[in-house]
């Protein structure tokens, strides 16, 4: 819609990239003064949070590189690219490289965990907002007038009606975000906050995958996406519905 803001010099600032940084920036101010409240330690959420960042980016490029895995043989320097990302590699990515690094540190990692989810889903939201600027992960035609319209994007189809998924998944992220935050007000049994995350989330991408007219992959009538939020959506059910998670009290 409006990925280039502005130029300075030879550097351009990007809406995509811009709401990223804002997203992760809010994501970590959030984060650390809950730790504080709560006790935990900031220091070492802020290097979880780096640690998470990391590899969430390589996951997020990974997946992608297999789900358009005919296009990467092709021009396999898609890899360093800016662009092309998938949140769900993302998601896993971050969440594998949090475990290990907390186990590394002798931390328990469900504290933190739930301590943290509601600022990483926070900027899923910006991030959204950035897909939206840069017009990928774009959804079907449509003759509603909530659609948009796109003009100069490198991604979604331009000149016609497109639903908005980018603005749907932002706003839900959000939504999840504020329900997280309040259901967190309260003393609760550890690993709940992290797997109500993981299963509204999963719901909600799995929704809004049958709006959404990008090429995801596929695995039978569903697309990657959807596979594997059935998939998260299980696993977080398990995990809210256990008296007790292994592990969770142990660092």
């Amino acid at each position: 819609m409006y990925n280039e803001i502005f130029d300075i010099g030879f550097i351009s600032i990007h809406g995509y990239g811009l709401m990223i940084g804002i997203g992760i920036l809010c994501a970590l101010i959030t984060a650390g003064k809950r730790a504080k409240k709560r006790g935990l330690d900031a220091d070492f959420v802020y290097s979880l949070g780096v640690v998470t960042l990391i590899f969430g980016f390589i996951g997020a490029k990974l997946l992608y590189c297999l789900v358009e895995i005919n296009a990467f043989f092709n021009e396999p320097m898609r890899i360093v690219s800016g662009s092309g990302f998938v949140v769900y590699g993302g998601i896993i990515g971050g969440i594998l490289a949090a475990m290990m690094y907390c186990r590394s540190k002798r931390v328990n990692f469900f504290q933190y965990f739930d301590l943290t989810v509601p600022s990483v889903v926070l900027a899923q939201g910006f991030g959204r907002i950035g897909c939206f600027l840069a017009g990928c992960c774009y959804g079907r035609e449509t003759d509603s007038v909530i659609g948009i319209v796109f003009h100069n994007s490198s991604f979604a189809p331009n000149g016609v009606k497109l639903i908005p998924t980018q603005l749907f998944s932002s706003a839900g992220d959000f939504l999840i975000a504020i329900v997280l935050l309040f259901y967190a007000q309260k003393d609760r049994r550890t690993g709940k906050v992290g797997s109500l995350y993981l299963i509204l989330y999963s719901v909600g991408r799995f929704i809004i995958e049958f709006f959404r007219n990008d090429y995801r992959g596929s695995v039978g009538i569903l697309s990657t996406s959807q596979l594997i939020s059935v998939i998260i959506l299980a696993i977080g059910i398990v995990m809210f519905s256990r008296k007790e998670l292994p592990w969770a009290n142990k660092e």
